[in-house]
């Protein structure tokens, strides 16, 4: 892989024509962050990550976890985020643990919705892949001290459908049960949505043991297309 330039300086580069600085403000006031953005739209930043990856030829995963690292690390805008994590989806990097304390990193220092939201997709196919010291992993996250850990702890599952490892999701959603914050009781409401649409008995069941103790934007949130109280 080239390396001689560093790659945020070659992703700027990329970048800046295709910035705009009204698109750049209005996100930045959206997602309330002191982290600017340059203002490229999502799937412009994502065909140029891509075109990035082939000008550097990594085709590898670990040339696509050095080349993800050193733009996560060297970051000054949201985009270098975004594509960080856009690097990290190709099928190559599925199911890899080495990405694993990348994806920790993102989440501790990222700590905001959208970056922590971005790595359930890759932690998904980790857990399937290795489906004991992920489960662990994600129990230990379940009552970490940040919060941003126990709200992936209970999204990691999202995308897994029929795959999804009911034991762990209860264990991180009881995990949680009475905290106050907003993006826990948000992303426990959202998890047990998300596998309603694959077990929705399992998710009545779940929100009628455990009610008493939820607060109603979970419940609410949970319930929220099965048409009927739990």
């Amino acid at each position: 892989m080239d390396t001689g330039t560093p790659a945020v300086e070659l992703l700027t580069a990329m970048l800046l024509p295709l910035a705009d600085a009204g698109r750049a403000g209005s996100a930045q006031a959206y997602m309330k962050t002191t982290q600017p953005f340059l203002g490229v739209p999502v799937p412009v930043l994502r065909r140029t990550t891509r075109e990035l990856v082939r000008r550097l030829g990594a085709t590898s995963a670990p040339e696509r976890l050095e080349l993800a690292t050193g733009i996560w690390s060297q970051a000054t805008h949201r985009e270098h985020w975004y594509a960080a994590q856009e690097i990290c989806a190709a099928a190559a990097c599925r199911g890899e643990m080495a990405f694993l304390p990348l994806y920790e990193r993102m989440i501790v220092e990222g700590a905001w919705w959208d970056i922590v939201d971005g790595c359930s997709r890759p932690l998904g196919p980790l857990l399937l892949a290795h489906p004991e010291p992920l489960a662990a992993t994600m129990r230990r996250w379940s009552t970490d001290a940040n919060m941003w850990k126990r709200r992936q702890s209970m999204i990691c599952q999202l995308h897994l459908r029929a795959d999804t490892d009911t034991a762990l999701l209860d264990e991180a959603l009881c995990a949680n049960l009475g905290d106050s914050e907003f993006f826990i009781r948000k992303a426990m409401g959202w998890a047990l949505r998300q596998y309603a649409k694959t077990d929705p008995g399992w998710v009545r069941a779940w929100v009628s043991a455990h009610r008493e103790h939820m607060s109603p934007l979970a419940v609410r949130e949970a319930l929220k297309h099965l048409g009927q109280p739990a």
